[in-house]
């Protein structure tokens, strides 16, 4: 079954997600830097299995106001091509792109640039480059980037010194594309002047070329064979492209990735078509070709690719643009977890494939295969390895284009409690549990339903009986344990014994020493199962154990003292008899 997975290449989409790679930081300009020049470029680490970095530049976090997703290859510096603006926090997001995977977008980084107090210096044209003949009418202007420059003035004239053609200001670009074409054998001269908030550079030099015949641009071609997303290519085949009648040669780029050349760098052909010898099998190649003439390169020709034979893809269907890949999407945990009161666990792939291995990989990383099923049984802990596979045939052959995931197996087990601390703070309770063993636990106290939580310490937990449960993550079972406490507030006694021999006949706060307030407003009394036997005003001689004038057996009884400021106090205390 196909997968397929669309990738855009000059206009990604930002998705923040993790796969393990490390995001590479600023090396220059430095993370938090200052007075760093408007015409700085920015370079960062180099981050191992990357296919290729986006760069966005902007004035605020993740912003992309000053450089919007630019695709810089495998290049680890980028200098943007405008500059930046001066005295203001520049934040740059390095996005990692991958084929296979989702792209990761890294956390912005940033640094403030130098305040720029001069005018601009003068720049140059490259295009066309001074003193130049021959120039196709049709031209284009551009120029240098003038350091601190925040605009230009561009003078067109056929004549020196004049703008009979042109005079205006084009703003912060670096080309201008006439309204019509020069005329043929013309001298033309031009000059910009950089221009910022400082004012404009002086004593700019007027340069100039020279038109020649009228010639017509060639347009774009497309590839014959193999064609744009062919799979099972020959390793050392035959290029072959449309012939543009009015090209007179063709420069070609392929590269292992969009936007590398390790294969063919810009080399110039002057027939349609040329052997390329031994590609590597199972890969994809990109390939871009541009006609030209004496008129000049054919404009937006677009990238083309095709893959090797016998190759799983990645390649470019060329009738949907979409990246195909025959690899299986695979959904797989890092750890995988088996109770210690299990024999064995069995666990078996929820993806969708045609087939399955499963591998124990020993400490020397040799790997056994265990299963050729979706299932496989684990019973001792250790590195393994899970792989997918779909089946292709290609060629009279069939082959295996699989996706693999490394994973570990951990023992866990049922907790022990050891043991349960209970201490208390106007009568609510903070419990901590401490437990011992292999699992991964969490905690709920006084509902074996929970809710859980991570942590072993519990707050604000009403006084009274305790029962706390332990459960391991794994399912590997759930282990609780009840404790009572002496949960006695000071001045309210542990005991009292209504036997009428005159002491200790009544149960009631006492105030601790050197206090004469006791600040209480009234006590209940009730039973282990929530019944209220008695309520007593603090001034009184307090409860005789009776109860509808009937004594209550011995026991433990619970009470709750509301204070004058409606807080409340819980303990609960023995009658003996």
């Amino acid at each position: 079954m196909l997968i397929k997975k669309l990738l855009i290449l000059f206009c990604m989409a930002l998705g923040p997600v993790v796969f393990g790679q490390t995001c590479p930081n600023l090396t220059a300009p430095l993370n938090g830097s200052t007075n760093v020049p408007v015409d700085t470029s920015i370079s960062w680490n180099f981050v191992e299995g990357v296919t290729g970095y986006i760069v966005s530049i902007g004035t605020t976090s993740g912003g992309t106001d000053i450089i919007n997703q630019t695709q810089v290859g495998s290049a680890t510096t980028f200098t943007p091509p405008l500059g930046l603006p001066d005295n203001t926090q520049i934040y740059v997001t390095i996005t990692l792109f991958f084929f296979d995977q989702p792209n990761i977008t890294c956390t912005s980084e940033s640094f403030r640039t130098e305040d720029v107090t001069t005018v601009p210096v003068c720049t140059n044209l490259n295009n066309p480059i001074n003193g130049a003949t021959n120039v196709n009418g049709s031209t284009n202007l551009a120029w240098n980037y003038a350091a601190g420059a925040t605009s230009y003035d561009l003078r067109i004239g056929t004549s020196s010194g004049s703008a009979d053609i042109f005079d205006q200001n084009v703003g912060n670009v670096l080309s201008y594309n006439p309204a019509g074409d020069f005329s043929a054998g013309t001298q033309i001269f031009v000059t910009v002047i950089p221009i910022n908030d400082n004012g404009p550079a002086t004593a700019c030099p007027e340069e100039s070329f020279t038109t020649g015949a009228m010639a017509t641009l060639p347009s774009c071609t497309t590839m014959v064979s193999p064609a744009n997303g062919a799979i099972n290519v020959p390793l050392t085949p035959l290029l072959e492209w449309t012939n543009v009648p009015d090209a007179t040669g063709y420069r070609v780029t392929i590269g292992n990735s969009p936007f590398t050349s390790e294969i063919v760098d810009n080399v110039i052909f002057f027939t349609n078509s040329t052997f390329v010898i031994n590609f590597e099998p199972n890969r994809t190649f990109f390939i871009t070709i541009v006609p030209f003439n004496a008129a000049g390169d054919a404009i937006g020709c677009t990238q083309e690719s095709f893959s090797t034979i016998l190759g799983c893809g990645p390649y470019f269907d060329s009738a949907t643009g979409e990246l195909i890949s025959l690899n299986p999407e695979i959904n797989f945990p890092d750890v995988i977890s088996v109770c210690g009161t299990d024999e064995s666990t069995t666990v078996t792939s929820t993806d969708s494939a045609d087939g399955f291995y499963w591998y124990k990989i020993d400490s020397f990383g040799n790997e056994t295969l265990i299963s050729s099923l979706a299932q496989a049984t684990f019973t001792e802990s250790g590195d393994y390895k899970y792989e997918a596979y779909n089946t292709i045939a290609q060629s009279g052959n069939s082959i295996e284009c699989p996706s693999s995931k490394n994973f570990r197996v951990e023992i866990s087990e049922v907790a022990i409690i050891n043991s349960v601390d209970i201490s208390q703070n106007l009568g609510d309770l903070s419990v901590v549990i401490n437990v011992q063993g292999i699992g991964d636990y969490e905690f709920a106290v006084n509902n074996s339903d929970g809710p859980y939580q991570e942590s072993n310490v519990f707050n604000a937990v009403p006084a009274g009986l305790v029962t706390v449960f332990v459960r391991d993550k794994n399912g590997c079972g759930i282990t609780e344990k009840t404790v009572e406490q002496d949960l006695t507030v000071e001045g309210f006694p542990k005991f009292f014994t209504p036997n009428g021999d005159g002491v200790n006949d009544f149960w009631q706060f006492i105030p601790p020493l050197n206090t004469t307030n006791t600040n209480l407003n009234t006590i209940f009394i009730f039973d282990r199962y929530g019944s209220l036997l008695a309520q007593i005003d603090p001034s009184s001689l307090g409860w005789n154990g009776d109860f509808n004038g009937r004594p209550v057996p011995a026991s433990d009884y619970w009470f709750r003292a509301i204070t004058k400021d409606s807080k409340e106090l819980k303990g609960h205390f023995a009658l003996k008899r």
